[in-house]
């Protein structure tokens, strides 16, 4: 063992032995400080992108920021647009907002971005479900995205992209269910995973603001099958921060780069644009080819 890591070994192990003894999980929060880092990823969530409040505008320069850190690719977690799919939306206001999602995706076309669908990105309101924008397939077409769930590789790791919005919302469907147990089976032991979902597969922010998966039983149990292999999940929808850990699998909730949808917030909000006491911003996630990853959420103040 490198004398880096082993002096971070003794701090965590001699802190868990304080504690009474040396217990597994403390083991396993060792981590090797020479790993070699992957990939850089900015991740951004529920953008909810609008005319108002000057919404493309502060989007872009979010952009610019996340730019900066060098990154390799986006990913995008769903809710790219403010929200198409309440009753009363009409197609030319569904159709503006895509346009406008469009027209900023131009502002870093030189980017790869992985998208899934969010809840609200769909226009359920068309007059029939025969009609070019009505439902799934025109967002995916909006997103550049190859089907509503789908998994694809990149250096050292498999990235799994899925569609949380079905009959439960916050659940996979039959086809996603059987799909995702082959994908993961077809996958070798040791082999590094990201998982990305609009809703949180489990989060302890949705005991406070709801929003989980309605089969968190059913996913956990899948990837405690395949314990083989090393998980990480990363979501929104909620716009709270958080990041859960259970049976050696890893849950980021990355707030909401909209933060209170654009807007100023109100009398519950910690500050200026924040949702409760999450502030808008967005994460860089630095993979690492051991399998593990780091999480940094930036706060945004545009």
């Amino acid at each position: 063992m490198k004398r880096r890591t082993l002096i971070k070994s003794i701090g965590i192990v001699a802190s868990a032995t304080a504690l009474g003894k040396t217990t597994k999980a403390a083991q396993q929060m060792v981590v090797d400080l020479n790993r070699k880092r992957s990939l850089r990823i900015g991740h951004i969530t529920d953008v909810h992108l609008r005319p108002e409040y000057n919404a493309p505008e502060r989007f872009k320069k979010c952009i610019d920021e996340i730019k900066n850190h060098k990154i390799d690719f986006f990913l995008n977690s769903g809710d790219s647009i403010y929200a198409a799919d309440y009753d009363n939306i009409t197609r030319e206001r569904a159709q503006l907002q895509w346009n406008l999602w469009n027209n900023a995706r131009t502002h870093f076309k030189e980017f790869e971005m992985y998208s899934c669908l969010g809840n609200h990105d769909m226009w359920w309101a068309a007059p029939d479900k025969n009609d070019s924008m009505y439902g799934k397939d025109f967002v995916v077409k909006q997103l550049g995205i190859p089907n509503r769930f789908y998994s694809f590789d990149k250096n050292a790791w498999h990235f799994i992209m899925l569609d949380s919005n079905n009959q439960n919302a916050g659940s996979l469907d039959k086809e996603q269910r059987e799909w995702l147990e082959k994908d993961l089976a077809d996958q070798p032991a040791n082999r590094n995973i990201l998982v990305m979902s609009h809703y949180p597969i489990l989060a302890a922010c949705t005991h406070i603001d709801g929003g989980n998966h309605t089969d968190s039983k059913y996913v956990a149990d899948l990837f405690y099958r395949h314990k083989d292999k090393k998980i990480s999940c990363i979501s929104g929808h909620i716009h709270l921060l958080d990041n859960a850990w259970y049976n050696g699998v890893q849950y980021f909730c990355n707030g909401a780069l909209s933060g209170f949808w654009w807007e100023p917030g109100d009398k519950s909000s910690a500050g200026k644009g924040w949702y409760h006491q999450t502030p808008p911003g967005y994460a860089i996630i630095d993979l690492f080819e051991d399998g593990t990853l780091q999480n940094n959420y930036f706060p945004v103040n545009v």
